[in-house]
């Protein structure tokens, strides 16, 4: 087949390679401008077109991917199939309209469950036991296509958002050369979605990162998984924004047993962690990061910086 790959992100990356090594051929590769980043706001390329550029393959990179222009670029290709990942554009109905078999697109999950944006931290967040990957026949709505395969994946019990992001990410160079394969024999069944058991997740933002401490320890030791390594998940102690790592939840111990305390105050400095109140029950943050220091295991922070039960962790001023 004659493949136009569209990605952006390293998770796409994965999949470009597959295709690259397969008999497939990739006339070209759509990926999102160049951008300025960090703190110099130097212009900085996407993984996608370092990828290409890597692998020999012309890069196009559309400010507007319903442009007449490009889309008449597009048609002179004459693709067979565009194969979409994370590009970050909605494609209107001529381009995907296209190319002889359709355009696929690879999405983080198993489908119906989480459209939208960042399924796969919300999978963590969630507390599921199981994801995956979905290759779908894209339409005009927003993860609404017919499903064409799909390739499940269990969480291990200290997933990261990272760690999954990463597994998932290589499931999709396998599993499209399999729905391609099928796609140009003609023997995939289309699976229509059932709108009733479509969930839709909302993008997560930097701020998303704060911590309530109101939340219980289970749902808060789940946030800080699926926000590893992004964005984070923060709280602020004498001012300063204190990022945790990694964490447990522990069991609630009886009143009687210790004093009551405020949320995020906390209660004991352990060898190996603090012990923070929550709404409900305790965690125990086990790898910190002070603001403008590096990460650490609660040890080497703590040699550091001295940390005293009855301290209080705070949200900032500005929610």
């Amino acid at each position: 087949m004659k493949i136009i790959f569209m990605g952006t992100p390293d998770f796409s990356v994965p999949t470009l390679e597959s295709l690259v090594s397969s008999r497939h051929q990739v006339a070209a590769v759509v990926t999102q401008p160049d951008k300025p980043k960090g703190r110099g706001k130097g212009i900085q390329m996407s993984p996608v077109k370092e990828a290409a550029i890597r692998l020999g393959i012309p890069v196009l990179q559309p400010l507007r991917a319903r442009d007449p222009s490009f889309v008449e670029e597009i048609r002179k290709l004459e693709p067979d199939v565009m194969v979409v990942v994370a590009f970050g554009q909605i494609l209107p109905k001529g381009l995907l309209e296209l190319p002889r078999y359709g355009c696929v697109n690879i999405h983080g999950s198993l489908l119906p469950k989480y459209r939208g944006a960042a399924p796969i931290q919300w999978a963590v967040i969630n507390g599921d036991k199981e994801t995956g990957i979905t290759t779908m026949m894209m339409d005009e709505g927003m993860d609404t296509g017919d499903i064409l395969e799909k390739a499940t994946a269990a969480l291990d019990e200290k997933e990261t958002g990272g760690s999954l992001f990463c597994r998932l990410s290589q499931m999709g160079g396998a599993l499209i050369l399999s729905t391609l394969e099928k796609l140009e024999q003609g023997t995939l069944q289309r699976i229509p979605q059932d709108p009733g058991q479509a969930t839709y997740v909302k993008k997560i933002s930097k701020s998303f990162g704060e911590i309530d401490w109101t939340l219980d320890a289970i749902t808060l030791e789940r946030l800080i998984r699926g926000l590893n390594p992004w964005p984070s998940a923060y709280t602020y102690l004498n001012g300063k924004m204190l990022k945790i790592w990694e964490a447990d939840a522990l069991g609630e111990k009886r009143p009687e047993e210790r004093p009551a305390a405020a949320c995020g105050q906390v209660l004991e400095v352990l060898e190996d962690g603090l012990a923070i109140q929550t709404g409900k029950g305790v965690l125990k943050a086990t790898s910190l990061q002070l603001e403008g220091k590096k990460r650490l295991d609660a040890a080497s922070f703590l040699r550091g910086f001295p940390v005293r039960p009855g301290m209080q962790l705070e949200r900032s001023q500005v929610i």
